[in-house]
C-alpha cells in the first residue's frame, strides 16, 4: 500500500489541502466572472485561452530548467505564489476594483505556476514512490482531489452566499500556506542536478526529440491534445449554462459540483483496479468516451429540474473520465522515461497536450456567443465520442496493457 510510505502520506495530505482550497477559490473566481462581472461567452473563452497560454509558452523550457534544479522547493514556491495572487484578487474585489482584465492577468499567473510548480509536483511524486506504484499513487492523489471536490464547492457556495467571494479567496490562500507547511516536512532523495549541462537549447531539443521519437508518447500527446479541444470547448461555457440557462445560484452551483465529486471518488477508488484488469491504454480510451457521453446528454437536457440532474450527470462523467484518462497517462509516461529526462519529457508532453486547449476555449466561447451555449457543449461531446472510437480502432494505445510497456520507441 502506497499510503504506508510516510513521505507519500505527507504529500497526499498536502494535495488534499491544496485541492480543497483550490476548489473554493476556483468556484469563487468562476462565479465572480459570471455573476459579478457579467462576462460574455467570448470573455469566458478568452479567460480559458489565457489560462492555457503559459503551457504553450513555457512548458518545454520549464522542463529543461527543472531537470537542472531540485523539484520540491519549486513546488513549494508555486503554492506560495498562488496564495499571494489570490489575496490580491480578494483585495481588488473588496475595493470594487476587480475587472475582467485583472482576472485575465491572475489566470495567466495561475497558468505559469501550474506549468512550473505543477510539473515539479509530478516529478516529486516519482521521487517519493516506486514506479510500480505510480498508478496507485496517482489514483490516491485523485482520491484526495475528489474528497476536496465533495466538500470544497459546497463549502465555497455557502461561504460566497453568506460572506462573499472575498472570504472564499482568502480561505484558499490560507489553505495553500498550510500545504506549504506540509510539503516542507517531506524529505526526498534526489540526485544533485547536473550543473555541467549548460547547453540549454541542446538539452531542450533532446527532451523534444525523446518524445517525438517515442511512438507511444507521441501518440498519447496527439490523442490527449485532441481531447483537450473537446474538453475546453464544452467546459468553458458550463458556468454560464448553469447560472443563466438553468438559473442556479452560488450555493446550488457549488452543491452540484460536490455531488459530482462522487465520480472522482469512484474512479479514484476503482480506477487502478480497472487499469490492472483492462490495461492503462483501454482505461484512457474509456475515460474519453465517458466524458463525451456526459457532455452530449447535457446538450439536449431541458432547462428545468431535469436539466440540473443532467448537469450533475455531466460533472460526474467528466470527473470520473478525467481520473481514468490522466492517472493512467501520467503513470505510463513517467514509467517509460529515464529519470534524467523526466522534467523535459513532462514539459514537452504538457506543451503538446495543452497547446490545443487555447483554441478549444476560444471555439467554445465563439459558439456559445453566436450559436448558443448548447452548441459548444454538444460539439465537445460528439468530438470526444468520435475521438474515442478512432483511438480504439486505429492507434496503439489500446494495446498498452501495463505500466512501463515498451511500445516504441
Amino acid at each position: 500500500m502506497v499510503l504506508q510510505n510516510p513521505a507519500y502520506r505527507r504529500l497526499w495530505l498536502s494535495v488534499l489541502t491544496s485541492c480543497f482550497g483550490t476548489h473554493i477559490g476556483s468556484l469563487a473566481l468562476s462565479l465572480t466572472s459570471a455573476m459579478v462581472l457579467h462576462a460574455t461567452p467570448s470573455q469566458i473563452g478568452i479567460l480559458g485561452a489565457i489560462g492555457a497560454a503559459p503551457f504553450i509558452l513555457f512548458s518545454v523550457p520549464a522542463g529543461v530548467w527543472l531537470d537542472r534544479v531540485r523539484k520540491l522547493p519549486v513546488y513549494i514556491a508555486g503554492e506560495l505564489v498562488m496564495a499571494v495572487t489570490l489575496a490580491s484578487v480578494a483585495l481588488a474585489l473588496s475595493l470594487d476594483r476587480l475587472t475582467m482584465g485583472y482576472l485575465y492577468g491572475v489566470t495567466f499567473i495561475g497558468g505559469c505556476v501550474s506549468v512550473i510548480s505543477g510539473t515539479a509536483g509530478q516529478i516529486v511524486l516519482t521521487q517519493v514512490v516506486p514506479r510500480e506504484q505510480l498508478v496507485e499513487a496517482h489514483s490516491k492523489n485523485n482520491l484526495a482531489a475528489s474528497l476536496a471536490e465533495i466538500t470544497g464547492p459546497g463549502t465555497a457556495g455557502i461561504m460566497i452566499r453568506l460572506f462573499g467571494a472575498t472570504v472564499a479567496l482568502l480561505c484558499n490562500g490560507v489553505l495553500l500556506l498550510f500545504s506549504v507547511v506540509l510539503l516542507r516536512g517531506i524529505r526526498v532523495v534526489e540526485a544533485p542536478p547536473d550543473r555541467s549541462q549548460t547547453h540549454f537549447w541542446r538539452n531542450m531539443k533532446e527532451g523534444v526529440r525523446f518524445v517525438i521519437g517515442h511512438r507511444l508518447l507521441m501518440t498519447i500527446a496527439v490523442v490527449v491534445g485532441l481531447w483537450q479541444i473537446c474538453q475546453t470547448c464544452a467546459m468553458v461555457v458550463q458556468v454560464l449554462f448553469a447560472t443563466r440557462d438553468l438559473g442556479l445560484n452560488e450555493y446550488q452551483y457549488g452543491l452540484c459540483f460536490s455531488a459530482a465529486a462522487l465520480g472522482t471518488v469512484a474512479a479514484s477508488t476503482l480506477g487502478h483496479r480497472l487499469s490492472r484488469r483492462i490495461g492503462p491504454g483501454p482505461a484512457m480510451i474509456s475515460g474519453m468516451a465517458l466524458s463525451g457521453l456526459g457532455w452530449l446528454q447535457l446538450a439536449f437536457a431541458p432547462a428545468n429540474a431535469w436539466g440540473v440532474v443532467a448537469f450533475v450527470v455531466m460533472l460526474l462523467s467528466f470527473s470520473a473520465s478525467s481520473v481514468l484518462l490522466f492517472s493512467n497517462m501520467l503513470a505510463v509516461r513517467q514509467a517509460i522515461t529515464p529519470e534524467v529526462l523526466l522534467g523535459r519529457m513532462t514539459g514537452t508532453m504538457r506543451f503538446m497536450t495543452l497547446l490545443p486547449a487555447g483554441p478549444g476555449a476560444l471555439l467554445g466561447g465563439f459558439l456559445g456567443e453566436h450559436f448558443g451555449l448548447r452548441s459548444a457543449i454538444g460539439l465537445g461531446g460528439c468530438g470526444a465520442l468520435l475521438l474515442a472510437f478512432v483511438v480504439w480502432r486505429y492507434t496503439l494505445i489500446r494495446h498498452v496493457k501495463k505500466v512501463g510497456a515498451q511500445i516504441g520507441p
